[in-house]
């Protein structure tokens, strides 16, 4: 079974510039975007992209043909969910009754997209998605900016209209789920706030792939981020304190790439 292991790079400054640019959008908006779907990350600390997989989704693209033997992979029902790295095991079953079904039925990423709308976001066909989506954040991103342009939901979004983006982006039961509050409250949290430094979300990231535990990877360079820059450096003979800097994100993703 596949391991959905690849680089994993985090999100850079000019992958974030760059899908700011292309919507219009001020940095609040699309953070705030990224908080609601996946806490900011769009990878789990063992380096597979952050999925949830969608039971429902699998009983529509099958003709419910698996549903009565495994109701819990294939149900007309949405639910079942497990959360974060349990959700592989669930769509790790599913690929075995039917492998390119199971990778559409599952949102993936920062911004979770569903692997059914590959083409919509600019892939050929969903296993290049999802190689992309193990690859970078950037990737990931990306994938967010060519659905909010296909669904034109940009205009929503630059105009803060938030039951309308969320309608488009989350699906008619937004308000059930109470999505558009959400992102209201995501943005004014960001906008009164401290805008997230990308250096310090990746070395975050990184970090927390060796292992340290950081919490949320959000930018913020707070009291545990800290401890665990200085940890690092003091164990790798680096220089420069609590700072975090270009020789520390090299350390970092030297250590990262062999794992």
């Amino acid at each position: 079974m596949a391991r959905f292991v690849g680089a994993a790079e985090p999100l850079s400054k000019s992958g974030f510039e760059a899908a700011v640019a292309t919507l219009g959008v001020g940095m609040a908006e699309l953070v705030a975007v990224l908080k609601v779907e996946s806490k900011s990350c769009g990878f789990l600390p063992n380096r597979r992209p952050k999925i949830l997989y969608e039971r429902h989704i699998f009983h529509r693209l099958t003709g419910g043909r698996h549903s009565d033997a495994h109701p819990d992979i294939s149900n007309r029902l949405a639910g079942g969910y497990a959360g974060n790295e349990r959700e592989y095991p669930r769509i790790e079953k599913a690929m075995r009754l039917d492998r390119t079904a199971a990778l559409k039925s599952a949102s993936w990423g920062a911004g979770q997209v569903m692997g059914e709308n590959h083409r919509m976001v600019g892939y050929d066909d969903v296993e290049a998605m999802v190689e992309a989506m193990q690859a970078s954040e950037d990737e990931q991103l990306l994938s967010v900016v060519n659905f909010i342009k296909a669904r034109r939901l940009d205009e929503a979004l630059r105009q803060h209209d938030w039951a309308r983006f969320a309608r488009g982006y989350n699906g008619p039961a937004y308000a059930k789920n109470k999505y558009d509050l959400m992102l209201h409250s995501k943005y004014n949290e960001v906008l009164t706030g401290t805008l997230p430094d990308l250096n310090v979300r990746a070395a975050q990231l990184y970090l927390t792939y060796l292992g340290y535990a950081l919490g949320d990877i959000d930018g913020l360079y707070g009291r545990k981020s800290r401890a665990a820059v200085v940890e690092f450096k003091t164990a790798h003979g680096l220089a420069g304190g609590e700072r975090v800097n270009h020789a520390l994100l090299d350390a970092l993703r030297a250590k990262v790439q062999p794992l």
